[in-house]
């Protein structure tokens, strides 16, 4: 039995009711005010993912209505995220094609009586519209004349008046219990240079009544957005109505889907901002925030993605998901993609104290388990290598299984060593450790840990960007969702490295065994950066 979500149930019946299924068309209207992030993977999966299934196009609309904060350079973001994704977009628009059509029908509005010239300014007009639990007050412009508000609304357009002295409302409901009814802004004065148009206009159309319109323009027949815009499906449906569409076009059908909430995070654009301008975080790609480019950036590969948006499904109730479940699907894929190499981050020496000197063995490792054709590699082994500072102790102490004196432990891919006694420095630092190898190690049985490793002569120093969450406990701070600001959220280190890694590209996927999960971020000139992605196990609080 096939399983539909509830979109997919509302567009089955309204074929099956006769809508034609060659007239389907479905788009994404990102506005080029910032980068897209985590919440906006969902609603590009559920576009493009119906236009696959009902082999229909899907637009790629830019909502470009406010020139004070959209700019070119959120216009590639966005298309580039997009690809990553790996979504291509049938058309790509943009709002601002449509200017001239908005404006002539704000004309034909105005001319029916429903539309009016404002000139009261915002704090009188947002006063009067007052909430939900009392009737609103008419404008004292309510009244003007039609020919008055042509003539001023053609004043407006030729930039007669100075910002924020005059705005184009609809005439709908001051009495409306929703809010959204209550005699909205369609136009408002803007002397910016636009992006794309650029001085042409002055007047720029708002989000209410440029989005129906659009869709209309472009016969998109089901108009999917998040549910915070429920409440304007009414005000949709009524610009629709009242410009007198064009009865054997298709008209747009608004549908609205719960938007995606992730625990100790912040999605908002106007926060993301917030935080680069005071240099907590340094730009939209950081991966420390969950914009597509910083996860990018941070190592998760597209698909881990796109499956965290599945597992959630398409519901229309809002809900919190816990930031573990991103993390999940990021290991689950990681795993099958990262080549294994071994890294040291806090080493410590160790001698074996009886192998040659001289003599270098090559250790053949699998480069990926998971993978039978991700090859093997050769690992040097030597007398002098490195291993996590943090797997020994001089003394064992309770369910400590790793090194300590006298006992034993495996190292990867190679032998079984013994701790025989530490050398220390000057301040009661352990300088190195002296151990033995057993060169048959079959025979020796019960060895309950198994450690990582460098050899010294052979190591390749790396820079690696390591990344906590961004977010503490909650506090005061309306801005950032009351969480507080973790100091340590990145520190950067050096690692020690088989050689191995002076091998990999920019974006290369990979398992430091026993640690976790990174990616390539940049390789210039024999050196290597590297951003972690996420820990082998879930550390996450």
């Amino acid at each position: 039995m096939t399983h539909f979500n509830f979109i997919e149930k509302i567009i089955e019946k309204d074929i099956k009711d006769g809508f034609p299924l060659e007239k389907i068309k479905f788009r994404f209207p990102p506005e080029p005010n910032g980068y897209l992030h985590i919440g906006h993977v969902k609603a590009i999966c559920l576009n493009f993912e119906l236009g696959r299934k009902y082999k229909a196009p899907v637009y790629l609309r830019f909502d470009d209505t406010n020139p004070t904060v959209e700019n070119e350079k959120y216009v590639k973001s966005i298309k580039k995220d997009l690809l990553f994704l790996g979504f291509r977009w049938n058309k790509e628009s943009y709002a601002s094609d449509y200017f001239q059509n908005l404006y002539e029908w704000a004309i034909k509005l105005i001319k029916k009586g429903f539309a009016y010239i404002d000139t009261q300014s915002k704090y009188d007009i947002k006063f009067q519209r007052k909430d939900s639990f009392e009737s609103g007050i008419n404008s004292i412009n309510r009244k003007r004349s039609i020919n008055e508000n042509l003539d001023l609304f053609e004043k407006m357009k030729n930039g007669f008046f100075r910002e924020g002295t005059c705005v184009l409302r609809a005439k709908i409901d001051m009495s409306s219990p929703n809010i959204n009814m209550r005699d909205p802004i369609m136009y408002r004065i803007l002397y910016k240079t636009h992006h794309k148009t650029g001085s042409k206009w002055c007047i720029y159309p708002t989000y209410d009544w440029t989005h129906g319109q659009c869709d209309y323009i472009e016969q998109i027949s089901h108009s999917l957005c998040s549910l915070e815009f429920e409440n304007k499906r009414p005000l949709y449906n009524w610009f629709l109505e009242k410009i007198n569409l064009n009865t054997s076009k298709i008209r747009p059908k608004q549908i609205e889907f719960s938007r995606l909430n992730i625990s100790n995070t912040v999605t908002s654009k106007r926060k993301i901002q917030y935080l680069i301008k005071k240099n907590i975080i340094y730009s939209w790609d950081d991966p420390r925030i969950l914009t597509i480019c910083g996860l990018k950036k941070r190592g998760y590969p597209s698909i881990a993605l796109k499956d965290f948006i599945h597992k959630i499904g398409i519901t229309k109730r809002n809900s919190m998901i816990d930031i573990s479940l991103l993390e999940y699907w990021g290991r689950k894929h990681l795993n099958k993609i990262s080549t294994r190499v071994m890294v040291v981050l806090n080493p410590v020496k160790i001698i074996i104290d009886n192998y040659c000197s001289n003599k270098i063995e090559w250790i053949k490792l699998k480069n990926n388990p998971e993978d039978k054709h991700s090859g093997i590699r050769n690992v040097p082994f030597s007398k002098n290598i490195y291993i996590e500072e943090s797997d020994f102790l001089e003394e064992k102490k309770d369910n400590f299984f790793r090194l300590f004196i006298g006992n034993k432990v495996r190292l990867k891919g190679s032998y079984v060593i013994e701790a025989k006694y530490v050398v220390k420095n000057e301040k009661g630092k352990i300088k190195e450790i002296h151990c033995n190898y057993f060169s048959k190690t079959e025979s020796i049985k019960k060895i309950r840990s198994t450690l990582h490793w460098v050899s010294i002569p052979h190591i390749f120093p790396i820079k690696i960007n390591i990344y906590k969450t961004l977010f503490l406990k909650k506090k005061n701070n309306k801005l950032l969702d009351e969480y507080e600001i973790n100091p340590n959220s990145k520190k950067t280190i050096i690692g020690y490295a088989e050689p191995f890694l002076k091998k990999v590209k920019k974006g290369d996927y990979l398992q430091f065994q026993r640690i976790g999960y990174f990616c390539v971020e940049e390789v210039h000139n024999g050196k290597i950066i590297l951003n972690k992605t996420l820990s082998i196990k879930n550390k996450w609080e």
